[in-house]
């Protein structure tokens, strides 16, 4: 068996030939045993024969159709390997089986591996287009609104062009969709953004809002499940402009009612308590659309409370607009008081009530007091400096008067309670007196220029002050003479008075009144003996100039005219 298995066919064939003649040898000993004639033996030895050549004619046609179907399956190789790199606009390597040299199978055994390489690379290549295709139609599909899941079976794949260019190409425009996918979804978060701050900012239903745009911004359970599509972009864009309208009419309407407010608020001279209750309105008054974020800063509740609150005011706006303006009456009138402006306070007090009981519009009648406030108070603003040196020139001119008033009091040196705080009022008083001409010189200058400025004179109690200062200077001067006089009168007093001392001198020595004692202790030699020798000597010729000739003359003057009258007679 071992020899048989290694032969050739050729060889095969002769085994098989001496197995035939075996058999044959066999078959003739058994017809011998069973007596069979040669015509019979002839017959069946055609029949067997004719069999044997049925087997080896099927054989043979078997051999050949297997040999077709080979060449078959070689053709079908290379003609699908040729379909196959046509399709994937591949290059193959294979030459043409003509040019292969073997056997059939062995060319098939060349074939085989090529065609099932590019088998694989077409199955690879047609789930790379599946995936990109599924991937194209599904955003198209998000693009267009279609709400219809789509998988890998709803795509049909081009197998006759499954080359890298078409490849590349769908690659391309994948890209491109997801681009506009991206930005579409951008969009739409923005858009949603956008409208969730206009409902805090309204209070309005967020929710609501974006459902009725499409469910699919509600419910989403990703971010790639929101529609993109070009209706909702669409309807996002629509809703964002109608909410940025409704909040600029609210903004407005709320300002309108915070101005109102405001000017409710000053008519009446509300307290600010009352006012912080509304200060979320009013501080809306000049506040940009884009400065507006606060939550429920526009809701409609916040509307509806500003506009009761003006219609309530708006009621109380009269009774409180009359006791307004009297206010302001009596304010303008403190201003006038309070720099000296001469104003007829009573006929002013009657027009302003007839003009109330007429009907005039209460809003401009307060408004002009309110005017006529701020120019009372500009016009005490420009009196204010000459006022000042008006209370200057009046306090030194007090002072100056206390002064007089001071000098002639002939116990102002006697040992008391307050002696030491008049002698400091009365040094700092003849400093103040001293300076008296150049604040007079100071004021006129002022009141000139203000006078000027204005073209009007500056009154004070009802008299123009460049008048008064005029009658000040002159009855000044005219006191200063009577000064100047007194002076004179009391100089010559006491000169009269040394003089008298001098000549009856001689006489009171031989004949003395008193004793020293009592001369020493009489007033006048007290009050020259103050503690300050400069207030002593200035206090002697005060009190000698402050009364007659007789009042001024020393006791023992009297005393010796008198004895050397009694000399005379004796």
């Amino acid at each position: 068996m071992s020899s048989m298995s290694g032969s050739s066919p050729l060889s095969l064939s002769k085994s098989g030939t001496t197995t035939c003649a075996t058999l044959l040898q066999q078959l003739q000993e058994i017809w011998d045993e069973i007596g069979e004639s040669d015509s019979e033996r002839d017959k069946k030895l055609l029949q067997v024969e004719q069999e044997c050549l049925d087997i080896y004619r099927r054989n043979v046609e078997k051999e050949r159709k297997y040999r077709a179907e080979l060449h078959q399956s070689l053709a079908e190789a290379e003609a699908e390997i040729s379909k196959l790199v046509s399709a994937l606009g591949e290059q193959a390597s294979l030459p043409l089986s003509g040019k292969i040299k073997g056997t059939l199978k062995q060319k098939l055994s060349v074939v085989d591996p090529v065609l099932k390489d590019i088998r694989t690379k077409k199955q690879e290549r047609i789930k790379e287009f599946l995936n990109i295709e599924t991937q194209i139609a599904v955003i198209c599909a998000e693009i267009a609104g279609n709400d219809r899941v789509i998988g890998p079976t709803d795509i049909q794949v081009d197998e006759q062009d499954l080359t890298a260019k078409r490849l590349g190409e769908l690659k391309s425009h994948l890209q491109e969709l997801q681009s506009e996918n991206k930005l579409r979804l951008q969009r739409v978060n923005s858009y949603m953004s956008e409208i969730h701050e206009l409902s805090v900012v309204m209070s309005l239903d967020f929710k609501q809002i974006i459902a009725n745009i499409n469910p699919s911004l509600v419910n989403h359970m990703t971010v790639q499940s929101k529609s993109i599509s070009n209706e909702t972009l669409a309807s996002l864009t629509s809703e964002v402009n109608s909410l940025k309208q409704l909040k600029q009419q609210r903004l407005e309407r709320l300002q309108d009612l915070g101005s109102s407010l405001i000017e409710l608020w000053n008519l009446m001279d509300m307290p600010m308590e009352e006012q912080l209750r509304f200060n979320h309105i009013t501080s809306l008054v000049s506040s940009s659309i884009d400065e507006v974020s606060k939550q429920g800063s526009l809701a409609i509740h916040i509307v509806e409370q500003a506009e009761v609150e003006v219609e309530r005011l708006n009621v109380l706006k009269t009774g409180k607009l009359k006791e307004l303006i009297f206010k302001r009456q009596n304010e303008l009138e403190e201003i006038y008081r309070s720099v000296h402006m001469d104003v007829d306070i009573e006929t002013a007090r009657q027009i302003l009530i007839q003009l109330m009981e007429s009907g005039s519009d209460l809003s401009y009648l307060l408004s002009s007091m309110d005017d006529q406030v701020v120019k009372a108070k500009e016009q005490a603003a420009s009196r204010k400096e000459v006022l000042d040196k008006v209370e200057k020139w009046k306090h030194a001119s007090q002072e100056e008067s206390w002064l007089d008033e001071y000098e002639k009091d002939e116990n102002r040196y006697s040992a008391g309670k307050g002696v030491h705080i008049n002698l400091k009022r009365a040094e700092k008083a003849r400093i103040l007196v001293s300076k008296i001409p150049s604040l007079i010189e100071n004021l006129t200058a002022k009141v000139k220029a203000w006078e000027k400025e204005k073209g009007m004179p500056f009154l004070y109690h009802k008299a123009p002050l460049l008048h008064t200062l005029e009658e000040y200077i002159i009855s000044r001067q005219e006191k200063q003479e009577e000064k100047r006089r007194s002076r004179e009168q009391k100089r010559l007093q006491d000169q009269f008075a040394a003089e008298q001392e001098t000549i009856y001198g001689s006489k009171s020595a031989k004949k003395p009144l008193g004793n020293a004692n009592t001369i020493l202790g009489t007033p006048n030699s007290r009050r020259v003996s103050t503690p300050s020798g400069r207030y002593g000597v200035s206090i002697g010729k005060e009190k000698r100039g402050s009364g007659n000739v007789g009042a001024v003359i020393p006791v023992n003057y009297v005393a010796l005219a008198k004895d050397d009258q009694k000399s005379g007679g004796l």
